[in-house]
């Protein structure tokens, strides 16, 4: 890991995101990209090219002036920093600021009393996480430790979760943390036996591994929804991390059904890391 990206918004949730960050960056001599975009009002759209340009450098000054400001903590120390400020003012730029810089990882923090949810949904971190093309680690609180031991991936076994479950392993490899994996099984019309479920596993990893290693990492439980099957399970093995994937344009309700992904993130405790289908 050599690059971590974090958008700043100078709030108390994005230094949430610039600490967590900085515990990697030190763990693996990594640089911060500290990432700030202006966000202009829309009446600037009816503005003369002239009154736009000098607003955009009053702008852009003042948020150098508040970087300096917010970039002076002592757990930033012995960090390579690179302030970046950006004109985009919708986020899901960042992943153009990540192809340009090769970035590994985003980390946010989230905003708001109620957890992620409101950031799930039709906001910037909503918006990062769909489009990104690295991992997404969002965090809700002041993380004491980011020494990941251990990751529960929420995975249903489709053909469409290879790409992140590779790209999980991967990451979790690089962070020397264990990668769990559990399926919930649902007592409705979706509740499969324990012999399909199993057929689905094998088929799984003999396409994403080519050979059944991971199979004991596989834990199936029967819960009343995906969202308690997993934070139940989380809980019970003492997890510090829950992984899970996100479809680009459609964000993280398609891959669970209805709004689990949301309610994972939102009532989870944990931090979570999205890694992108």
């Amino acid at each position: 890991m050599k690059k971590i990206i974090v958008p700043i918004d100078f709030s108390e949730h994005s230094e949430y995101a610039l600490k967590a960050a900085a515990k990697l960056a030190k763990t693996y001599k990594a640089e911060i990209l500290a990432l700030h975009m202006l966000e202009m009002a829309d009446v600037m759209l009816t503005s003369s090219e002239g009154i736009i340009d000098e607003k955009t450098i009053y702008f852009f000054r003042l948020a150098e002036q508040r970087f300096e400001t917010f970039l002076k903590k002592d757990y930033l120390k012995d960090i390579k920093i690179t302030p970046i400020i950006k004109h985009f003012k919708v986020f899901s730029e960042v992943n153009e600021i990540v192809k340009s810089h090769d970035a590994d990882l985003i980390v946010m923090g989230s905003h708001g009393t109620s957890g992620v949810l409101d950031l799930f949904v039709g906001s910037n971190t909503e918006r990062v996480v769909r489009h990104a093309e690295v991992p997404v680690l969002v965090v809700k609180k002041d993380l004491l430790n980011v020494n990941f031991k251990s990751a529960v991936l929420a995975c249903d076994f489709s053909v469409e979760a290879i790409k992140p479950y590779l790209n999980a392993v991967n990451m979790m490899q690089k962070l020397k943390c264990k990668l769990h994996m559990v399926h919930v099984n649902l007592p409705n019309n979706s509740f499969k036996s324990s012999t399909e479920i199993e057929k689905t596993v094998i088929n799984f990893f003999t396409k994403a591994d080519r050979n059944l290693d991971r199979m004991n990492d596989v834990r199936y439980v029967s819960d009343y929804t995906v969202e308690e099957g997993v934070l139940n399970f989380s809980n019970k093995i003492g997890a510090d991390l829950i992984i899970m994937p996100t479809h680009g344009r459609k964000g993280l309700s398609n891959f669970f059904e209805g709004s689990i992904g949301e309610d994972i993130a939102n009532h989870s405790k944990l931090p979570v890391m999205t890694f992108k289908i």
